[in-house]
Order: C-alpha cells, then sequence, then structure tokens
C-alpha cells in the first residue's frame, strides 16, 4: 500500500509537506552537537518520529506542535532530557519574539528624525511579525516554491530576531528579503551547475 505525502499544518494556518530531514534537523539542534555520532543519532530518532507519523490511522495531516510534542517525547525517553528542555525553551523563545517584534509601514530612508519614529511607536498600522507573509509573497509574486519560500522567511526572521529591535519597518524588511533571496537562488543555481 502506497501511503500518501503527509502534510503538516502550521501555526500560522498554513499547509505544507512533512519533511524528515527537517525533524533531523531539528533533533541535532536539540542535541547541540556536529559530531557524527550526534549527526547518527538525530537519523535514528528521525526515523522513529516518522515512523509513528506514518503508522497512525489513517493520519493526513500532523500539526507542527504535535511533531514537536513527539520530537520531545523520544528525547525524553531515550535519556536525553536535557535536549528536550532546548528544543522546549527555543520554541518559547521563538514565539516571545514573534509576539514583541511589530512592523511599522516606513521606509527608513524617510526617516529624518526621532519624532518620526515615534510617532509610529503609537501609530495604528503596525501589525505583528509574521513571517508567513514574507513566504507568501514570494510565492504569489516571485513564484518561488513554498519550501523555498518558507526557508527564505526563517532567515529573514533570523536576522530580525538578532538585531534585537522591536519595531521593524518594512523598507528593512524588503532589503533583507531580496539579500536572502539572492543568496538562496544563487546558491540553487550552483547546485544545478555542480
Amino acid at each position: 500500500m502506497v501511503q500518501s505525502q503527509l502534510k503538516v499544518k502550521k501555526s500560522d494556518g498554513s499547509e505544507e509537506e512533512y519533511l524528515h530531514t527537517k525533524v533531523i534537523g531539528t533533533i541535532s539542534n536539540a542535541l547541540g552537537g556536529t559530531s557524527p555520532a550526534d549527526v547518527y543519532i538525530a537519523e535514528q530518532f528521525a526515523d522513529v518520529v516518522t515512523y509513528y507519523l506514518y503508522h497512525q490511522s489513517e493520519r493526513r495531516v500532523a500539526t507542527s506542535n504535535e511533531i514537536l510534542s513527539i520530537i520531545k517525547a523520544v528525547l525524553t525517553a531515550t535519556g536525553y532530557d536535557d535536549a528536550a528542555v532546548r528544543l522546549t525553551d527555543y520554541h518559547y523563545e521563538r514565539k516571545i519574539k514573534r509576539s514583541r517584534v511589530e512592523v511599522v509601514p516606513v521606509d527608513i530612508r524617510e526617516l529624518t528624525d526621532e519624532e518620526l519614529l515615534t510617532d509610529f511607536k503609537k501609530s495604528e498600522t503596525r501589525y505583528r511579525w509574521d513571517k508567513s507573509r514574507i513566504a507568501d509573497g514570494l510565492i504569489t509574486k516571485n513564484d518561488i516554491s513554498r519550501h523555498t519560500a518558507r526557508a527564505i522567511a526563517s532567515m529573514v526572521e533570523d536576522r530580525i530576531f538578532n538585531m534585537g529591535i522591536s519595531l521593524v519597518p518594512t523598507s528593512l524588511i524588503r532589503q533583507l528579503v531580496l539579500n536572502e533571496t539572492a543568496s538562496v537562488l544563487q546558491a540553487q543555481e550552483q547546485l544545478q551547475f555542480a
């Protein structure tokens, strides 16, 4: 019997194909190691997670939170409690950062004094950070695949979070998206000709 591709329902409501390699990466990051032994363990644990998801009765969609819970259960059951805690901490840290970052519709080249920025802090036109808006824009306007668009959006999100700013001008987001998109597309082109 051929099973259909499992879908993952993201927290923003979108769905994408389940990627076994993404689970390997998540577990590897949680283990915190880069040695071949850690990668081997991550692969073995990811096999367990993938097997479990595909062999549950008639499952076609799993939420990202369900997958996270399964990964943490596997880590805890195998004596890697610290890795499960790191994964939980990382997950909640990202949620907190996302809730604290807001986007303001301003071009940073037009900011001539701090009074203008202060006005935007009071503005009703700002909105919460949502990386899926970046991915959706790349998909609809630039005809980029969903996986590539989400990877670019994640890279931009990491850049924003690493800056430690709470108000992000849309012009800065556009610049970061252009930069990361160019990098990813260039890397994909190089892989095709390698």
